[in-house]
């Protein structure tokens, strides 16, 4: 019996000394983001909304300080595959959180999750993991790619406008823009343009829409393609003429380049600068003053990645050897994400509210998106029901 004893005690002081050893290594935290280039707004505020948030834990999470390493994916697959083999291989990376763009999302996925390390998107989320691919080594702190244009085919439909004319680009996440805007609208789409990825000259476009007079134009440009866009629609007279519904076209991104010619321009988001709770209003002061800029979706997203990262690793003791445990853990996402009301659904993608927004300028001469309207409240995506939970 005492010898029984005193291995127990062993047992227990070994496992103190396990705890307590990774509670000494440092959790490493791979970012994979679009950081150069025209889209590279994005990315840089995904990145200052995740540093932010490890700021404001103090520079740990679950009692182990946090070691970030970024890597540029430069909006390319390929690099964006070699990057994280790095981060995996080289680095030893605990999680990888990114990208901005779905087709880099579609390229790296399969490496992240086939060495059951955990990825968490704080922007990208394509259709393609949302339903019978779903992974438990995959989770979404932004939304399912369709349902932000959801909003905009609601309001489109709700304000009577007959006929759209859409304009995307030509990519995964361009074709779930058009598709999530079709789910509501009934009216007629004169034309549906599909433009390549990094498109920004769109004079071919703006003559069809000036010959074709539709009610509105429905669009998805997001980071330097936005820009031109929206500047070249000013240009071009149109902005007075035709209202824009848009997802991440006019937004805290784009917005110090867009300035006044967005003024007035529609968007679709889970969150906007001016929502009303604590955390939120807490996050917006502290962005600014650190960063001398106005967050968008991009950010508050970083942010929530942080925490919901944070959340698993507090439930797990820090220890992340029992990757079901750390699976279940952030699953439950026992954090208060800034934007209020949020939670998983079974496919790791948010369920939450959904608001139409509109471009204002602030007394202080900077520019932001504010909510007009909330359009869906515990909103889950539509593919959820293919996913089980041994997926």
């Amino acid at each position: 019996m005492k010898q029984q004893l005193k291995l127990a005690g062993l047992a227990t002081l070994f496992a103190v000394c396990a705890n307590a050893a990774v509670a000494q290594e440092k959790l490493r935290i791979g970012l994979v983001l679009t950081l150069s280039g025209p889209a590279a707004a994005l990315g840089q505020q995904v990145r200052d909304g995740f540093n932010l948030a490890v700021k404001d834990l103090g520079g740990k999470m679950g009692g182990r300080e946090v070691e970030i390493v970024a890597a540029d994916d430069e909006l390319k697959p390929d690099a964006a595959v070699t990057k994280v083999k790095g981060l995996l291989e080289r680095d030893k990376v605990d999680f990888v959180v990114g990208p901005i763009f779905s087709n880099i999302l579609q390229a790296i996925h399969k490496p992240v999750t086939d060495t059951k390390t955990f990825l968490i998107s704080p922007n990208a989320g394509p259709s393609s993991y949302a339903g019978k691919n779903c992974s438990p080594f995959f989770y979404v702190t932004s939304y399912q790619n369709d349902q932000v244009h959801e909003i905009l085919g609601k309001v489109a439909q709700d304000r009577g406008y007959k006929r759209i004319y859409v304009m995307v680009p030509n990519y995964q996440a361009g074709k779930d823009s058009a598709a999530g805007f079709r789910l509501d609208y009934k009216g007629e789409i004169v034309e549906e343009s599909y433009v390549p990825l990094g498109t920004l000259d769109f004079q071919v476009e703006l003559s069809k829409i000036a010959s074709l007079k539709p009610d509105a134009v429905f669009t998805f440009m997001p980071g330097g393609m936005g820009v031109s866009l929206v500047k070249q629609y000013r240009q071009a007279g149109l902005a007075d003429q035709i209202p824009v519904l848009s997802a991440f076209t006019v937004d805290e991104s784009t917005l110090p380049a867009q300035q006044d010619a967005a003024v007035g321009m529609f968007g679709g988001a889970d969150w906007a600068p001016d929502l009303d709770n604590p955390q939120s209003r807490k996050f917006v002061a502290a962005y600014e003053a650190t960063y001398n800029s106005v967050p968008g979706t991009y950010a508050m997203q970083g942010y929530d990645a942080a925490l919901l990262i944070d959340s698993a690793v507090k439930a797990v003791k820090g220890n992340l050897s029992d990757k079901e445990a750390v699976a279940s853990a952030l699953k439950k996402a026992d954090f208060t994400s800034l934007r209020g009301s949020f939670r998983f659904n079974v496919n790791g993608y948010p369920i939450q509210n959904f608001y139409l927004t509109k471009v204002a300028k602030r007394t202080d001469g900077k520019f932001q998106t504010e909510i007009v309207q909330k359009v869906f409240e515990n909103y889950g995506d539509r593919y959820a029901k293919d996913c089980t939970p041994a997926n």
